[in-house]
């Protein structure tokens, strides 16, 4: 029976890790983080801080990946701690929601900024995420290396644009222009920690995606090394990266413009390049394309996990003879991307919906470390998480804290997700009495 390729290196997974992250967010998001804290000490404090908990769930998942090294990622360390159920609806809700929202998000945006360059209509943009979504499915179904140079390839050239921003920011800036403050104690908002919590909103969904790593920990060459290190490696790079490139906007952009832009790269380039606007608009096209593809190839490893349980169907399981990739997987997770692109056509309150999710149940496999350390003390760990329990402990505190106040400040795209998460629970046992 064909099996997974242990194929991926210590800087595929890192690139994996990277390119997860960086998508359109970082390019897009600033002007929300602004407009909720609108000063630039405390901006930057954001994403540092969004940094922050990226690093300590690196950190955490580091143990936990060493712990099990199977293909899966998260969604093992979930069904371990707390049984098949969480697993499932972990799987559950990436399929139906976090992968494939986002899947369908990106496309909408990759459409978006290629129309900078031709005027598509509505149905037209459409189009581009279908084939994009379907394109990069079938190219990911050739093979785990295909994958990993795909991966490669589109995170450095991410790497490359934001690189550039950021050494163009300290080029050009011109202080008789910017003002610039980091006088915390001036102009704090009203409501200090809700406001924050508020723009981790945008903060968070630009840094998600570090532990798509864990997923493929069944294709990694000496997992229980490579799995941790990619994490963190790709949390450490990605968080030097987001705080420079926003100190490079605001040092080419006064505070209240990039409260009043969605397209705050292009105009920040664009006050020293005439063309900045389309160069950066290929950037970011070139790295939404680069994320789609590390989706389209990650997240079916959790399928095919479940699958392999006995608590998702099993046709997931299968393992194509020739490319060994989990096709079936593949094939169901990009049909609901366009499933959903059909229905909804626009992703307004999906960057909520999708990180309100997606940090719940980060902040349950942080906490799962705790549950292990009780359990299993004399389990082997080729990795032990940093300043234990202090690191794991600011993860899942600050993972909790965001998680209930958009509960509070959100509550439609919160409920939401919780409805989704009931719904799971009836076909798991469905799933299961079959």
């Amino acid at each position: 029976m064909p099996s997974l390729d242990k194929k991926l290196t210590l800087y595929g997974l890192t690139m994996i890790a990277i390119g997860s992250c960086i998508g359109s967010g970082i390019f897009v998001t600033p002007y929300a983080v602004v407009q909720a804290v609108p000063h630039h000490g405390f901006v930057l404090l954001v994403w540092a801080l969004g940094g922050l908990i990226a690093l300590t769930g690196a950190l955490t998942f580091a143990e936990l990946g060493g712990m099990y090294p199977g293909a899966g990622g998260v969604y093992v360390y979930l069904k371990e701690a707390y049984g098949e159920l969480a697993g499932f609806l972990y799987g559950w809700v990436i399929l139906l929601v976090i992968n494939t929202g986002a899947l369908a998000a990106l496309g909408i945006a990759l459409a978006e900024y290629l129309s900078y360059f031709y005027p598509f209509t509505y149905s037209g943009k459409i189009v581009v995420a279908i084939v994009t979504v379907a394109s990069l499915t079938l190219i990911n179904m050739l093979g785990v290396n295909t994958s990993q140079w795909l991966a490669n390839l589109f995170s450095g050239l991410k790497l490359l644009a934001i690189a550039g921003i950021i050494i163009a920011g300290f080029l050009f800036y011109d202080a008789d222009k910017i003002q610039l403050e980091f006088n915390l104690m001036h102009n704090v908002p009203t409501d200090l920690g809700s406001a924050l919590l508020l723009a981790l909103i945008g903060v968070l969904w630009s840094f998600g995606g570090w532990h798509h790593a864990s997923y493929l920990a069944g294709e990694a060459v000496e997992p229980q090394r490579t799995v941790p290190r990619a994490m963190v490696l790709g949390a450490l790079i990605v968080t030097a990266m987001y705080v420079l490139v926003n100190l490079s906007y605001m040092l080419l952009m006064p505070l209240n413009g990039i409260a009043n832009t969605t397209r705050v790269a292009g105009e920040a380039v664009g006050q020293f390049i005439q063309s900045g606007g389309q160069i950066v608009a290929i950037a970011i096209a070139i790295s939404i394309f680069g994320t789609i593809a590390i989706y389209t190839m990650s997240a079916p490893r959790i399928y095919f996990a479940m699958a392999k349980d006995g608590i998702f169907f099993s046709a997931l399981a299968k393992v194509h003879p020739r490319f060994h990739t989990p096709v079936n997987a593949m094939l169901l997770q990009a049909i609901w991307a366009i499933i959903l692109l059909l229905l909804w056509g626009t992703f307004a309150d999906l960057i909520t919906y999708v990180t309100f999710m997606d940090i719940a149940f980060m902040a349950l496999a942080g906490a799962s470390i705790f549950i292990f350390r009780s359990r299993h003390p004399k389990r082997e760990r080729p990795y032990r998480t940093w300043a234990y329990p202090i690191v794991p402990g600011i993860f899942v505190l600050i993972s909790s804290a965001f998680v209930v106040n958009t509960l509070i400040q959100r509550p439609s795209q919160a409920l939401a997700g919780l409805i989704l998460l009931a719904l799971g629970v009836g076909v798991y046992y469905a799933v299961k009495a079959r």
